[in-house]
């Protein structure tokens, strides 16, 4: 017996167009955030050209530097440019402070529809970050900075989805009224789509390399992801970010946290408690230094 998928309405459908409409509508990922970004995934890169692109962009540049010389990254006052940042810290790091640097103001918006306050967003985008970067150093060290990237925009979508949310939140309150569905749920039910696909499909306009996207599109549910490394990173990183103290979901990711995830990728408890604890010592440093003062 064949199951059909309901019939969508026109109100549906024209809420689709409207949502792929916002995601093609997305300027373009800066050329040097764009042109880093491809630098740090070609293992023939090196530090001169990573710095040579960041100072092409005086805004970014000066963002990073200002990181570069933060009390997190050791060098308080010691870093005099980007190239010697690139020398003090080498470039992998640089390129880290300049992904982080080109997303902040991004991730930075309120978001009334979810219920988000300013910086909420960007404060557990960049937990998020930290723990898959952890978890990419024990287990997948030629994999660090992809995680990095995928920990900060793994919500982005929800920049996108907001205002629907906003404007069709008493429709979300009442599907979760009874308490037994999550808003990615209602997201998927009222919406059509949820955050995670959105931000998959913003990637794509971005041109992000299948693996990251593929990561982003599943992070919730990475059995569904044909076995992808990174988006069982990303779910593991994303559940201990939230149990450390950064996060707003915090029902929701305990709801659908997946079984076997430590076991995919070869974790044991203790590296579980392990990485929380270096997550929780970093938090406040890394909120203090880095998405309140950027």
């Amino acid at each position: 017996m064949t199951l059909h998928q309901p019939t969508e309405t026109l109100e549906q459908q024209d809420l689709k167009e409207k949502i792929k409409k916002a995601v093609n509508d997305l300027p373009p990922m800066p050329a040097v955030i764009l042109k880093i970004q491809q630098l740090l995934f070609d293992p023939n890169s090196t530090a001169q050209q990573v710095a040579d692109f960041i100072e092409a962009d005086q805004a970014i540049a000066a963002q990073v530097l200002k990181m570069a010389n933060s009390t997190y990254y050791g060098m308080s006052g010691k870093v005099s440019s980007v190239h010697h940042a690139a020398v003090i810290l080498g470039f992998k790091t640089l390129g880290e402070l300049c992904t982080i640097a080109g997303f902040s103001d991004l991730m930075g918006n309120k978001l009334p529809g979810y219920g988000y306050h300013s910086d909420e967003l960007w404060k557990h985008s960049l937990a998020v970050a930290g723990a898959a970067r952890i978890i990419a150093e024990k287990i997948y060290p030629q994999r660090i900075h992809e995680a990095l990237t995928a920990g900060l925009i793994h919500d982005i979508g929800k920049l996108i989805l907001d205002p629907y949310v906003l404007e069709q939140r008493e429709t979300f309150d009442a599907f979760m009224e009874d308490g037994n569905q999550t808003f990615l749920e209602a997201e998927k039910q009222i919406l059509g789509r949820d955050h995670a696909e959105i931000a998959s499909e913003i990637c794509t306009h971005w041109k992000f390399p299948e693996s990251l996207t593929l990561a982003i599109k599943y992070h919730h549910h990475p059995s569904l992801s044909h076995g992808n490394e990174m988006a069982f990173m990303l779910h593991l990183a994303d559940y201990i970010a939230v149990l450390s103290g950064s996060g707003y979901d915090l029902d929701e990711v305990l709801d659908i946290r997946e079984e076997g995830t430590e076991e995919f990728l070869d974790i044991h408890q203790n590296d579980v408690k392990s990485i929380s604890s270096e997550v929780l010592a970093s938090i406040f440093k890394i909120e203090e230094e880095l998405s309140i003062s950027i």
